[in-house]
């Protein structure tokens, strides 16, 4: 989180000519699980959020139990500082707005590994807007990103 988070922008912005004060973040399975918590851990640093079949509740799946335990330790209640779907209940900044596309045919979702239904339940009350778009014949591919990226720039274009 913090690599991604503080020192990619820095470098971004000693080597190209970008407006750190207007910046988006997006990733693909456990980058979007990571762009989600970047930007909910980060209030007011990332204008726009975009992620393709993130891993939304990663306490709650096999992946994000075996994979916490392992970095974390056994006290659950560490692991929400990682979870999108913890972390957005408790959000205090600036409105947000995620765009999150999943395929209906991703195995990795019928496997109960990635838990969007959560994390837009959660969204409710939360000051964040979600739309969480299912796609359906997608599956976790690269296919089904290059099929829908360009929604994902007009979404961050359209905040930035």
């Amino acid at each position: 989180h913090k690599s991604t988070s503080c020192s990619s922008p820095s470098i971004v912005k000693k080597n190209f000519p970008v407006d750190t004060t207007r910046q988006g973040i997006f990733g693909h399975s456990m980058g979007g699980h990571g762009a989600l918590i970047c930007a909910l851990k980060n209030p007011g640093m990332y204008k726009s959020v975009s992620a393709f079949a993130p891993i939304c509740n990663p306490i709650n799946c096999p992946w994000g139990k075996k994979a916490f335990s392992n970095y974390l330790g056994e006290d659950q209640k560490a692991w929400e500082e990682y979870d999108a779907t913890c972390l957005v209940k408790k959000y205090k900044g600036p409105p947000l707005w995620f765009l999150i596309d999943q395929g209906k045919e991703d195995d990795f979702l019928k496997d109960q590994q990635l838990l969007p239904e959560r994390f837009l339940d959660a969204v409710q009350g939360s000051g964040v807007s979600s739309t969480l778009q299912m796609q359906e014949g997608y599956d976790h591919s690269y296919f089904f990103i290059a099929s829908f990226i360009e929604e994902h720039i007009r979404h961050h274009a359209a905040a930035l």
